[in-house]
């Protein structure tokens, strides 16, 4: 029996990448760097996986897509246009972080134990997850990240915010957004799912209604 084909999407930070995996092999894969635009970019990017592969959707057996954290909007992109490919094909959709799949990519890239992805969230805060651990993703201040990655053996670095907590025996990459490959990786590993992936906020909202109700707009909209 041959391996399920997964096709895989990004869209939450400064990239949007889709990828077709099949096992270990890379079927199709495209990856742009784009810091806004994903909404437009991602329905012709994925079709032109697909293309590229010589593949109908209905051979896809499984789905996956990062969830958050992300921009507001990016990470809403891809979860949006993956549930509905979920639907439309009746295939499982599997929910990956994105700090997971940037860690995951620079760890096993560079033969490492532990990976960790620490990104820049703006305000003095950074958000930090580690693979190979069982740390969970986490908004923190840059330095409760620095006290928490501190005593860890050397590591490959992801993200935006890499740079500045690279340690001396670490491994800096030059990864700062998700890379769809990863996702599909990642979901390789994961029981296959019965219910559609959430988006994950780690950031509680800042605009509020009368009434200290969220806004609409301020991230934290939890989907049907």
């Amino acid at each position: 029996m041959s391996e399920p084909l997964i096709l895989a999407a990004d869209t939450c930070f400064g990239a949007c990448s889709a990828a077709l995996l099949r096992g270990q092999n890379v079927v199709a894969r495209q990856n742009v760097a784009m810091e806004r635009g994903h909404a437009e970019a991602l329905a012709p990017m994925v079709e032109a996986v697909m293309r590229e592969a010589g593949l109908s959707f209905s051979e896809i057996d499984r789905l996956a897509v990062t969830t958050g954290p992300g921009s507001f909007t990016g990470q809403r992109v891809g979860l949006a246009f993956m549930r509905g490919l979920r639907v439309a094909l009746a295939k499982p959709l599997h929910g990956i972080t994105s700090l997971a799949a940037m860690a995951e990519q620079a760890r096993v890239e560079n033969n490492l134990m532990l990976g960790a992805a620490v990104h820049d969230a703006k305000r003095g805060e950074v958000y930090l997850a580690l693979q190979g651990s069982d740390f969970p993703p986490a908004l923190l201040s840059l330095a409760d990240a620095a006290e928490i990655l501190a005593p860890l053996g050397p590591m490959a670095l992801a993200g935006t915010a890499a740079p500045r907590f690279a340690r001396e025996g670490d491994t800096l990459t030059t990864i700062t957004a998700p890379d769809a490959t990863w996702v599909a990786r990642l979901a390789q590993l994961q029981v296959t799912p019965t219910i559609a992936p959430r988006p994950l906020y780690l950031r509680a909202p800042d605009a509020k209604l009368p009434g200290g109700l969220p806004g609409p707009l301020c991230g934290v909209l939890k989907p049907t």
